[in-house]
């Protein structure tokens, strides 16, 4: 997850401020994220949800492979896991 910092002025403040206080959206944050999907459907970033989501999971599957191959992630045989959790 990456963090940024963003800096409101004038009507963009007062804005997430209203959709805050309102209570549409409960933080800053939310609202922001909500406000991107938004930006990503109107300009057709994605076809649909199930690009998307396609994309996503492709994204979650490099970062996993390459924690493997770099020794951050360890695959358990399904005996193991047993073990581990003393299942029978």
């Amino acid at each position: 997850m990456a963090a940024n910092l963003v800096r409101f002025e004038d009507a963009q403040e007062l804005i997430i401020d209203k959709l805050t206080s309102l209570g549409i959206f409960k933080t800053r944050s939310e609202a922001i994220r909500a406000g991107i999907l938004e930006l990503g459907k109107s300009y057709g970033v994605f076809k649909n949800a199930r690009e998307l989501e396609d994309e996503l999971a492709v994204r979650k599957m490099s970062k996993i492979s390459k924690e493997l191959k770099t020794g951050k992630r360890k695959l358990l045989t399904e005996d193991e896991v047993k073990r581990k959790y003393a299942l029978k």
